[in-house]
């Protein structure tokens, strides 16, 4: 499987599995980005791509994020096939929750991208599901 990518700024590496096992491609800042404290700031990250046929790409924070004091504020980006334009480049939408502003730096590693098989499902609405109620969220405990 193919995936063409579009790099803004060559100087930075194009996204890369850093281990044999990943499951993801790591995704650098392209500029310096300054997020203010309780703020959502956008950082580009380098790519546009175009997918595979009936795919779809899911962009995660890097596991580490917390760290710095940020979280992907929309909890993960959803990358439909037909967002593939010259000009369609990826970015984090970042939430700063800490009291100082934060600093991302051009090339910092922030995000992971993994691709997807998309299957469309068919929708059938029906009055009730007729099975067992498990109790609502969190009913198997914490």
């Amino acid at each position: 499987m193919k995936l063409k990518i579009k790099r803004f700024n060559k100087s930075l590496p194009l996204p890369e599995y850093k281990t044999d096992r990943a499951a993801a491609l790591d995704l650098y800042a392209r500029v310096d980005t300054i997020i203010p404290s309780r703020e959502v700031g956008y950082v580009p990250l380098n790519i546009a791509i175009e997918l595979p046929l009936d795919h779809w790409a899911l962009v995660a924070a890097r596991s580490s994020l917390h760290k710095k004091g940020l979280m992907m504020a929309n909890g993960i980006g959803v990358g439909d096939e037909d967002y593939c334009g010259d000009n369609d480049e990826y970015k984090a939408i970042l939430l700063n929750f800490s009291d100082k502003e934060i600093m991302v730096k051009k090339g910092e590693r922030l995000a992971q991208l993994i691709v997807l098989p998309r299957e469309r499902v068919e929708i059938e609405e029906v009055e009730e599901l007729g099975n067992k109620d498990r109790g609502g969220v969190g009913s198997t405990g914490f």
